[in-house]
């Protein structure tokens, strides 16, 4: 119980493992955390699939068993750890695809925005319903489900509570992919097989440039992805891909 990784090929797959609904408890922030960081500085992980054990939950968000032993600093003991948890998984440095099973509530919709894609499974219900318990999403979903959705749309999901299903989600913009009952890690798996199957730093790059232009003043941002252009241009891979396009065969990239 608590986290799983494994890899193979290039992807490296991390469950949330709390059974029966992966809510996300201090000690489970703490092995995330622990995890991501371990993954981010292994080369052989080229794409990072997040999901949840089982088809019942992604994640159903923060124990509420909890509440009453950090409600007196809320901040220090859960939320700055949570945060920081978070912020890796969001700043992990090559593609991430969450696979959302079953219900993605709460701090686990405020988890799954943290990766560039999201694939969902169809009966997937997606809701921020902090309001309920008269807090807010305080692990991100403020900032993250906003730029994802917009601003209606979000405030839509955190005022009312109440959950969406997977074909809401994908109209919305706010899941990538909806997939059969059952396949939403299948699925995510075979996404991330043909990412992984790309070369790996012109990926990394170009989800940095993504990140400059969403934080950054326009002539900032082209100024800086400008030195990231002339960067991924003198990789191998790049030289490979020229190649292969010119010759007309398959390129062998090797992920430098």
């Amino acid at each position: 119980m608590g986290i799983l990784t494994a890899t193979s090929d290039g992807v490296a797959v991390l469950t949330l493992d709390n059974p029966p609904m992966n809510l996300v408890t201090l000690d489970l922030t703490r092995e995330l955390d622990a995890a991501l960081d371990r993954l981010a500085r292994e080369a052989a992980v080229r794409v990072l699939v997040v999901t949840g054990a089982g088809e019942r939950a992604f994640c159903a968000g923060s124990d509420i068993k909890e509440f009453g032993g950090v409600a007196d600093d809320v901040v220090s003991k859960k939320l700055t750890a949570e945060n920081a948890a978070f912020s890796r998984l969001a700043a992990f440095p090559r593609p991430t695809i969450a696979a959302i099973n079953g219900v993605a509530f709460g701090g686990g919709l405020e988890l799954a925005v943290c990766c560039d894609l999201l694939v969902a499974a169809a009966d997937a219900r997606l809701a921020l319903p902090e309001v309920k318990l008269g807090v807010f999403p305080g692990s991100g979903g403020t900032i993250r489900v906003p730029r994802r959705i917009g601003e209606g749309r979000a405030k839509l999901l955190m005022f009312t509570g109440e959950p969406i299903d997977a074909d809401t989600a994908l109209a919305w913009g706010l899941v990538n992919r909806v997939v059969p009952r059952g396949h939403a890690l299948v699925a995510a798996r075979e996404l991330a097989a043909s990412l992984a199957a790309l070369p790996a730093r012109a990926l990394a790059i170009m989800k940095q440039a993504v990140a400059i232009g969403l934080e950054q003043p326009e002539a900032d941002a082209i100024r800086r992805t400008l030195a990231l252009s002339a960067e991924v241009f003198k990789t191998d891979d790049c030289r490979e891909g020229a190649r292969a396009f010119l010759a007309k065969n398959a390129a062998r990239f090797r992920h430098s």
